[in-house]
């Protein structure tokens, strides 16, 4: 497996960021640049990563193509296409986004997020974005959500085959799918079960940590990796068991040490379960 995360560094050029990666120690990236850069801008980071044998893991989306309002849902679609444009330009693993939330909060939760006619508008929204693109050389993928779809590898599996395209894909966040007690404390199964349907599809991860709190009502915060609870053994396994390209990338964290510290963990426990990271 490989490891990345970002590059929080002030850089400039295309040998800056690679150089600062290899400092990290990081082998899969976060593509630093937006379609609002120019193909030419971009390709030069491409090449500079291909160079460095560094592998552009995602190039994000982030957006809310499921808005209630007309012109920011508008505005969303056009972010995806052309930062999925860019993810096959520059030949990243995908292009991530979420589904997007009914609500006004772009990620936030929504009692019209999880229902079939929100299910049936994320399938003809992502078929279009994906057919206007024709990528041909990365995939098109939805960040597993806690409170929207896809919220359970079964649901990932249906949005599967309901949009029915070769380029859609499985970006895992297995943190975010840790939302009640239960999934807390049997996580580790969750993981495997995620793998064991999804795997096949997944084309990036992030690494992330979740603790639960011992408040009441149910408290469940995302932590950096090494303070939590989730079962990281079992996560390295698995994503051992996709090949050596298969990247989990850090992020949320407030600065260099954070990042540096969880690299460490996942590091140290890889060497534990006997995993490589290239």
């Amino acid at each position: 497996m490989r490891l990345g995360g970002p590059v929080l560094e002030n850089v400039n050029t295309p040998d800056e960021w690679v150089n600062a990666l290899r400092t990290l120690g990081y082998s899969a990236a976060y593509l630093p640049v937006d379609s609002g850069h120019g193909e030419d801008f971009a390709k030069e980071y491409a090449k500079a990563a291909a160079k460095a044998n560094i592998l552009i893991a995602e190039v994000g989306a982030w957006s809310n193509p499921l808005s209630p309002n007309e012109e920011q849902r508008k505005a969303a679609v056009t972010t995806c296409t052309q930062q999925l444009a860019l993810a096959d330009l520059v030949g990243a693993r995908c292009c991530v986004n979420i589904a997007g939330s009914r609500g006004k909060k772009w990620d936030g939760a929504h009692p019209d997020n999880l229902t079939p006619e929100t299910f049936d508008l994320i399938v003809d929204t992502v078929r279009n974005i994906i057919d206007t693109v024709k990528p041909g050389r990365t995939y098109y993928t939805l960040e597993t959500m806690p409170w929207m779809y896809p919220d359970s590898p079964d649901t990932y599996l249906h949005l599967i085959r309901a949009i029915d395209r070769d380029r859609f894909a499985v970006h895992l966040d297995p943190v975010n799918l840790v939302c009640s007690p239960q999934r807390y404390f049997s996580n580790g199964d969750l993981i495997r079960e995620c793998f064991e349907k999804l795997g096949p599809h997944i084309r990036s991860c992030h690494g992330k940590d979740v603790i639960l709190r011992e408040q009441f009502l149910t408290h469940i915060d995302e932590v950096r990796p090494g303070l939590g609870k989730l079962d990281y053994a079992v996560f390295l396994r698995e994503l051992e068991s996709l090949g050596p390209d298969t990247p989990l990338m850090l992020e949320h964290l407030r600065n260099a040490e954070e990042y540096a510290l969880a690299a460490e963990y996942v590091r140290t426990v890889a060497r534990e379960v006997g995993v490589a990271i290239s």
